[in-house]
């Protein structure tokens, strides 16, 4: 049991969240190649001939230059095992995001330092939030012409409500860095890119006499602006930053890998490792009881070749040996893991054993969803995660008749993925289901995947409806009969949702029958 729990310190879960075109994708790679996980590091809007982001492997995401999938990358640093949780850049899947963040410890918000806090990253942030997920702050792109430091600290303040605790702080600016002050180490280190920056840049030690001789005024200037750091009390504080009081902040930029290796070591000095988990009866899931994990995430054809499907789970509790038989939480009945992997893109690796807080890819997981609990031993079972409310709906059909089988079978693949949710109802059939989503990308996404992997091409049509509300048996027949109302089943938890055209309508809804039962879902911050 101490073999377990010594094993749980060095695990450091994360993901990097943060608004599209930040550098996330970047970043992830940058990561791995400071922990010597890759060699070489990719860029996705690079120049002709350039490798691709090693994580983003549907060729929407390459065609695109977004990351819609997620995956966990695995690598070791300082003696830590690291699992990285890649997560979905785009907003459009955002529901995907949350679902990730269910399994992480940690997270990396990640801000454009030209741009700052954007609409998505602070969508996200306040998911970590609500989960109480402690934030590490990067300012990516300091290499390019950007805002003031001490601009981002306050809007940073103003926007989240953490208190901003700079461990490192940026010398020069407006595209002229040269590196940074690290105020925790007490080190002033320069910066200088590799050719294309796909290799580690490579880090200079200065004395404060050197740094004035080389540097002059963006030395002068740094100096002045960490003493204010100093003197009004923005310094890390372990205790604050855990309880999602503060964030630390370092600067860097990640496509010329400048102050990753920092970010990595932070990772390991302050970052927390994996603690105890509620079960759904709110009791801690000790370290050291036997295995217990959380579904996240499942994706079906990583690997075209092999069609196989792929449940990824964040392990909460005790040891993982390949093979073990586990049981399946949602129906009582044993789960085999013979097939076992740490899967980054197309690459993977076999895992013969894991711990807390790693995460681990279950091949062949037909009867897994997201949200699932696997456990050994005395049973337990974990809080599902909760769906976000859609906001766009269309009908789904088959163009040709013929393949109506294989219709059928991809759409309920995709819906148990979680890639978007699926709605029926008596009215419509089955012939036509209508698929709900947070993003209009997530229907280009059935559109390819249904082509791509069940050979079969299909036709959309969108629906006036625009708001989703959780409803009831009872309410039902009455919400069936309004006007610019439909209600559904949601097939994967049969979940009944009232549609409605738009928030007029269901204000009159509401108004004319105030009894009835119309629940906001996850993310809707409409009343």
């Amino acid at each position: 049991m101490a073999a377990i729990i010594q094993e749980a310190a060095r695990r450091r879960t994360f993901a990097v969240i943060s608004h599209p075109d930040a550098g996330k994708s970047t970043m992830t790679e940058a990561l791995a190649l400071h922990a010597s996980a890759i060699t070489e590091a990719g860029a996705v809007h690079g120049k002709s001939g350039r490798r691709g982001v090693t994580s983003d492997w549907m060729e929407m995401e390459k065609a695109r230059g977004i990351s819609i999938t997620s995956a966990a990358l695995r690598f070791e640093y300082r003696g830590h095992m690291f699992n990285l949780v890649d997560t979905p850049g785009h907003a459009d899947f955002s529901e995907d995001t949350y679902r990730v963040l269910a399994a992480v410890d940690c997270a990396v918000m990640l801000l454009d330092a030209a741009k700052g806090m954007e609409p998505q990253t602070l969508k996200l942030f306040e998911v970590c939030r609500h989960r109480k997920i402690p934030v590490i702050t990067f300012v990516n792109k300091w290499d390019r012409p950007g805002r003031e430091a001490l601009e981002l600290l306050d809007e940073i303040q103003e926007r989240t409500g953490l208190r901003p605790t700079p461990i490192t702080w940026p010398i020069g600016n407006g595209g002229f860095f040269h590196g940074v002050a690290d105020r925790a180490a007490d080190r002033i280190v320069r910066y200088t890119r590799t050719p294309g920056g796909a290799t580690k840049a490579i880090e200079t030690d200065l004395s404060a006499e050197q740094a004035q001789a080389e540097l002059g005024e963006d030395w002068v200037r740094a100096k002045d602006e960490i003493d204010l750091l100093s003197a009004i009390g923005s310094d890390h504080d372990q205790k604050a930053f855990e309880a999602h009081e503060s964030t630390p902040v370092l600067f860097g930029a990640a496509l010329s890998n400048f102050g990753v290796g920092r970010l990595l070591d932070a990772m390991v000095d302050i970052a927390p490792a994996p603690t105890p988990r509620l079960d759904v009866a709110e009791d801690p899931r000790p370290l050291d009881e036997p295995f217990s994990g959380l579904v996240f995430k499942v994706q079906a054809n990583m690997d075209p070749s092999h069609r196989d499907r792929i449940a990824f789970v964040r392990i909460c509790s005790g040891r993982f040996e390949r093979g073990m038989v586990l049981t399946h939480a949602a129906t009582a009945r044993p789960f085999a893991t013979k097939y076992a992997q740490s899967v980054f893109g197309q690459e993977r690796a076999t895992i013969d054993e894991a711990f807390p807080g790693d995460v681990v890819g279950l091949v062949n997981a037909s009867a897994l969803r997201p949200g699932d609990t696997l456990y050994d031993g005395p049973a337990v079972e974990f809080p599902k995660i909760p769906s976000f409310a859609p906001e766009h709906f269309s009908t789904a059909r088959v163009r040709d008749s013929s393949r109506s089988k294989q219709f059928r079978k991809g759409i309920e693949q995709l819906d148990a993925e979680g890639v978007v949710q699926v709605l029926r109802s008596d009215v419509r059939g089955d012939q036509s289901p209508v698929l709900a989503a947070v993003g209009p990308m997530q229907f280009d996404v059935v559109k390819h995947r249904m082509a791509v992997e069940f050979n079969t091409e299909i036709a959309m049509d969108r629906l006036d409806f625009g708001i989703a509300r959780l409803t009831d048996a009872e309410s039902a027949p009455i919400l069936a009969r309004q006007r610019g109302v439909e209600v559904f089943t949601r097939t994967l938890d049969g979940a009944l949702l009232a549609l409605f055209t738009d928030e007029w309508r269901m204000r009159g809804v509401m108004r004319e029958y105030p009894d009835l039962v119309l629940n906001a879902l996850l993310a809707d911050t409409r009343g």
